[in-house]
């Protein structure tokens, strides 16, 4: 079997994953806008060796009937939160090896500044940055907070694959890998070898040189979280770590069969996508044990949360229809994910689960040995690279999973331990080189002695 990565889930907000989990006497996560409280967080996971910490993050709020419900400032539930950005350039003077990644979306960024601030953060971070492509699930309300039209699902991806080709131009073809000589007898930089580039695409135009020097990684390690048959094409084709929401193996492995077939379409290796779930854990020395700490959990989060916490991911009001109503007969243009997810289930099943697990997918309750057991199980039915820790109270969950889960799963073989390579990319890709691969869409941008790829194909 594979050797397993490891990520952490975070969040620079109270909650997480839709839940209200605050009050629960062992949650930190309260003071997420302390830098103490990351400094914490990123210290465990690089002793443990994790090759990544995950910062998520949304514009917009919840939204019931044109209004944000009080159970959300009550619970902290959407708001206020922290730019991932401005988090990750913090920690990275706080860490040596552990990667960052962010979370920047296509719909409401500008290419241009955005690729700049991303190469930003791979140069000062020696190569350590990855960003999560999202196209703003909940744009319904981050449309209105920045003056933007609401894109319908499907063309947000196709305004996605607009931006991502501004952004490889900018990072792959307006300055080449070598460019920057620092001689002070000679250049600063290589003339022949900076680019201008040209970019007339149906959302985003862009003529000009590049803002910033070709970084340690050049185009960040790609990460990408979409389920829909959209979302899977645009993972296939751009992403290098795609993330699923867990679910049973039959399921998961229908997901990662997909994605891994669109990577082929693309001229790409199926194994050139490493595909990672969310997980939960909840762990005792005995099964009873963890399960009175799972509804412990449960208890100190408010039921009352869930119609708000549904309605900010999806934009649907679920009091509103009747509890008999099946799902599959909801639609929305925002995260389709939230509604395919919950099968043949009700809207009334929805509202009695979402409170406890939000966007997470049922947590594994057990003792070690069985959580072990099961990770293993769906790593191996589903040909799974990875897994991305969604803690249920930080940092006491995540604390249990590696000092109680990861030993067994490092003896048991399935779990390197400690860091094997200087960069991002090259440790959870496994690659000899820093960059991107050759089979890469975005490599196509890349220039080289003599011309400039990202001039040549532009549109």
């Amino acid at each position: 079997m594979k050797k397993l990565r490891f990520g952490l889930f975070e969040n620079p907000q109270a909650n997480d994953s839709g839940t209200s989990t605050w009050r629960h006497p062992d949650n930190k996560r309260d003071m997420f806008d302390r830098l103490d409280y990351w400094r914490e967080i990123t210290t465990i996971c690089e002793e443990a060796g994790f090759d990544f910490m995950f910062l998520a993050d949304a514009w917009g709020w919840a939204d019931v009937n044109g209004e944000r419900p009080e159970i959300c400032s009550v619970e902290g539930l959407d708001l206020p939160r922290l730019d991932p950005a401005i988090l990750a350039a913090a920690l990275i003077s706080t860490t040596t090896n552990l990667g960052l990644v962010l979370t920047g979306s296509t719909l409401l960024e500008q290419p241009y500044a955005f690729a700049r601030r991303i190469a930003s953060l791979d140069h000062l971070s020696g190569g350590r940055i990855g960003w999560n492509v999202v196209t703003t699930g909940t744009a319904e309300t981050a449309s209105q907070a920045f003056g933007v039209p609401m894109v319908a699902h499907d063309e947000r991806y196709d305004m996605a694959d607009d931006f991502m080709e501004v952004v490889y131009k900018l990072w792959e073809g307006a300055w080449e890998r070598d460019a920057l000589e620092r001689d002070k007898n000679g250049h600063f930089a290589d003339p022949a070898k900076v680019h201008r580039i040209e970019h007339d695409g149906p959302y985003f135009k862009s003529h000009g040189y590049g803002n910033s020097s070709y970084s340690p990684q050049g185009t960040p390690v790609l990460f990408q979280a979409g389920t829909s048959p959209r979302g899977r094409e645009f993972g296939g084709k751009h992403g290098e770590a795609v993330f699923l929401g867990g679910g049973s193996v039959e399921k998961v492995a229908e997901q990662v069969a997909s994605i891994r077939e669109e990577a082929v379409k693309n001229g790409r290796a199926a194994d050139s996508v490493k595909i990672m779930s969310a997980f939960t854990c909840v762990i005792g020395d005995s099964a009873d044990e963890a399960k009175a700490k799972l509804q412990a959990v449960l208890d100190a989060e408010s039921p009352d949360v869930a119609v708000a916490s549904y309605a900010w991911f999806t934009g649907l009001d679920l009091s509103s229809f009747d509890p008999a109503t099946p799902m599959k007969e909801l639609h929305t243009e925002l995260s389709q994910t939230q509604i395919t997810r919950f099968g043949d289930q009700t809207v009334g099943d929805v509202l009695a689960q979402w409170h406890g697990n939000g966007v997470r997918s049922k947590p594994f309750v057990g003792t070690a040995e069985q959580i072990a057991d099961e990770m293993i199980a769906l790593a191996e039915g589903a040909d799974l690279d990875g897994f991305l820790l969604t803690p249920m109270i930080q940092p006491s969950s995540t604390v249990e999973f590696i000092e109680k889960v990861l030993p067994i799963l490092r003896e048991r073989g399935v779990a390197g331990e400690g860091y094997d390579a200087p960069t991002l990319r090259e440790r959870l890709l496994g690659t000899d080189d820093s960059i991107l691969r050759d089979d890469h869409p975005g490599a196509a941008y890349r220039a080289t002695a003599g011309g400039s790829a990202a001039a040549e194909s532009a549109h």
